[in-house]
């Protein structure tokens, strides 16, 4: 339930003092600061290890840290939305394998599990497989005893550097989407795509808060994203932060929105991108871009390369995350609707790539979005080479 308590800021230290509450392996404390709190903070030893999170259940209303000491704990995070987010999750789950191995506990039965934890996002599992590879593969070069320990520092240094190209990737999407952004744009997004889900400035919300730095937004439209309100909550508590013009809107209020001539461009992120581009993000996504194609409104996704999963032909392969009736069924923890109500509740949708007009990753705009140019896009670093494809992706 979210926090109805507010912390005052002050100068003081980046965390306060008083533990607010608590799980196993967990602790929450009160921020007092008066600058941006990072979504994700890296504990090192003698306080560590441990990974620090702010707990964005508790949003706009609290500002709290959670600190899990254990790849349980965590897990649990991850499940409850502590910690959210695409590029987030990728970061969070290759601190977690770090984590375990720096505790000496199971590395790769704790990849599994965190893994496990959200099945759609894939970054999660993708981060964490990173860094279980680079522990397994320092393990393997040295001697047994004195290689636990570089295994472990191993993995801690593949978190650094999923990190700092996240952060890197967030500055690269902004600079592509820009140009996707006509002056005096209104800017239809859902959910919550910024520093929250990143550790560089965000997805869509990169994209969104260069264009207000650049004079080319004159408004941003959030919608609620029911049922648990990243929107409301978390979006709109970003761009209050950074002074962009903003207004909240009913979910259901877009296509009356639109239909009075209000929305220039609709911009969101992703969790998953499918080998054919379907693209999986926060339920209401999907009946957006519908809207967008109707009322002849570009349709744009953001997302770093790693969200691209070239394992997953096509959006019906996409596994759909079914969360709790209660999320639905209550609001803040009060009942909205008659005791023993049944619900309806997917954590996602799936775009066909047919209704998305451009997808922006770090290495480009790929527009029109098909198969072959998700494969073009990929051709240099990436997961996905094939040099017979032929596409359009600006670079």
């Amino acid at each position: 339930m979210l926090s109805t308590a507010r912390v005052a800021a002050g100068a003081g230290g980046r965390l306060g003092s008083g533990l607010v509450w608590g799980r196993p392996g967990e602790q929450t404390r009160a921020v007092t600061t008066a600058v941006a709190t990072p979504a994700l903070h890296w504990l090192s030893p003698p306080a560590g290890p441990a990974i620090e999170l702010l707990d964005q259940t508790r949003l706009p209303a609290q500002e709290a840290i959670v600190t899990c000491a254990d790849v349980p704990a965590l897990v649990d995070a991850i499940r409850r939305l502590v910690v959210r987010g695409a590029p987030l999750l990728g970061v969070a789950g290759a601190y977690g394998v770090a984590l375990a191995a720096l505790r000496g506990d199971d590395v790769r039965a704790a990849a599994a599990a965190i893994s496990r934890a959200r099945p759609t996002a894939v970054n999660l599992a993708w981060g964490a497989g990173r860094a279980l590879a680079a522990y397994e593969q320092a393990l393997e070069s040295g001697d047994r005893a004195a290689g636990q320990e570089a295994a472990a520092r191993a993995a801690l240094a593949q978190a650094e550097a999923i990190a700092a190209a996240d952060a890197a990737a967030s500055a690269a999407m902004a600079a592509h989407g820009l140009g996707l952004v006509p002056p005096g744009a209104r800017i239809l997004t859902h959910c919550n795509t910024g520093s929250l889900v990143s550790a560089g400035e965000g997805t869509a919300f990169a994209v969104i808060l260069a264009a207000h730095r650049a004079g080319r937004l004159a408004q941003l439209w959030v919608d609620e994203t029911r049922p648990l309100l990243q929107g409301s909550r978390l979006t709109a508590y970003e761009a209050g932060r950074a002074g962009i013009p903003h207004a909240v809107l009913a979910d259901g209020a877009a296509a009356s929105l639109m239909a009075a001539g209000q929305v220039d461009l609709v911009m969101t992120g992703a969790d998953r991108i499918a080998a054919d581009g379907s693209v999986a993000n926060k339920v209401g996504t999907y009946g957006l871009a519908v809207l967008a194609r109707h009322h002849q409104i570009p349709f744009v996704v953001v997302a770093p390369e790693s969200t691209v999963d070239a394992d997953t032909p096509d959006g019906a392969a996409i596994p759909v995350e079914q969360r709790s009736a209660q999320e639905v069924v209550t609001l803040a923890g009060q009942p909205v609707a008659p005791a023993g109500t049944a619900a309806y509740n997917p954590a996602f949708d799936v775009t066909p790539p047919a209704l998305i007009t451009a997808i922006v990753t770090e290495l480009g705009v790929i527009q029109p979005v098909t198969a072959g140019n998700l494969r073009v896009l990929g051709a240099g670093p990436g997961r996905f080479a094939d040099p017979r494809a032929a596409a359009d992706v600006e670079r």
